[in-house]
């Protein structure tokens, strides 16, 4: 159960409310919105932020969604996991790989699924140590907006990964049953506290 209540669209200025009619067709992730409904301009600015990049993508969903779901392993971040491991998979990736994610020999990726892989690793393990080598290497892949994109989105991912966890935030119906029925185990996902 979540350490904080979860707030209901009528319970906030009606100016966000948009925010929650948006988040009900962007996927199963309302109970993030209902907590971060308490510091208005945290649900305003951040929630705001990650539907205008959704909108606006200018990194493929794959590799967005790749970093995702390394970052989420590695802080074991249950919520999170479940919730991207399904999007990952509609990427067309099949359900080890997801599973494998962190392996170094990890099945079904390409050379820049790779380097994503490990530059989303090396930025939540100690974003100092990112080399020149693996940097040049993303260069050569990507611009440098769509390299601020992805390290906004892998850093993000970290905060939120710790904002679930601290506060209890409850899986959404549904997301456990999404996951299985692309082919996900549950026995994969971090550790439930509660």
């Amino acid at each position: 159960m979540a350490r904080v209540k979860y707030l209901e669209k009528s319970d906030v200025n009606e100016e966000l409310r948009w925010i929650y009619d948006k988040y009900e067709g962007y996927g199963r992730f309302m109970n993030q919105v209902r907590v971060f409904s308490h510091r208005p301009v945290l649900l305003k600015h951040l929630m705001g932020m990650l539907l205008e990049m959704a909108e606006e993508p200018i990194v493929d969903k794959r590799h967005t969604e790749i970093a995702l779901v390394a970052v989420s392993k590695l802080n074991e971040c249950r919520y999170c996991v479940a919730h991207h491991v399904p999007r990952l998979l509609d990427t067309g990736l099949e359900p080890e790989t997801a599973s494998r994610i962190l392996d170094e020999d990890c099945p079904g990726l390409t050379e820049l699924d790779r380097l994503v892989r490990d530059y989303a690793v090396q930025v939540t393990l100690d974003s100092k140590k990112v080399s020149e080598d693996l940097f040049a290497k993303l260069q050569s892949f990507y611009t440098e907006a769509q390299i601020v994109d992805l390290t906004c989105r892998i850093t993000m991912c970290g905060f939120f990964n710790r904002f679930n966890e601290a506060l209890r935030i409850d899986m959404e119906d549904g997301v456990i049953e999404d996951l299985m029925s692309k082919g996900g185990d549950l026995s994969e996902l971090p550790r439930s506290l509660d």
